[in-house]
């Protein structure tokens, strides 16, 4: 376990975060989607059409896939590329292909209709969080 020193606005505090591991490669991703889907790594071959072998050197870091196989993987895993890759660290943010989609159709629309339609969505959300408050 590490920990890491981040300054924050008071001057002379720091706080410490924790963090199991500093670096997070493709293969911890890799291994953290597939264990969070239940699927052993010879499962996850078969449904890649791969040899199982290769999805543990995969995890391992040993070999890097091309970035067709990335795709196959996180559409498998229901994930994303990005998400792999490491471009993203929160692990719950747009894993639903069904809503990348979606915002992806929405980034297709004229800037005045993406406008009114993101209005809509903020005032859906704000209506479900005020609900969710008062039934606590």
């Amino acid at each position: 376990m590490h920990s890491i020193f981040v300054k924050t606005d008071k001057i002379g505090i720091f706080r410490s975060i924790k963090c199991t591991d500093m670096e997070v490669t493709f293969g911890k991703k890799l291994r953290e989607c597939r264990e969070a889907k239940s699927f052993s790594q010879a499962e996850l071959a078969r449904l890649l059409g791969v040899h199982h072998t290769i999805i543990g050197r995969y995890e391992r870091d040993d070999v890097k896939p091309s970035i067709d196989v990335v795709k196959k993987i996180a559409n498998t895993l229901e994930t994303t590329v990005g998400y792999l890759l490491g471009e993203n660290q929160d692990t719950n943010v747009l894993k639903d292909p069904a809503m990348l989609k979606r915002l992806s159709e929405i980034t297709a629309f004229p800037e005045y209709d993406r406008e009114h339609i993101l209005y809509t969505i903020d005032g859906l959300i704000k209506s479900v969080k005020f609900k969710n408050i008062a039934a606590l």
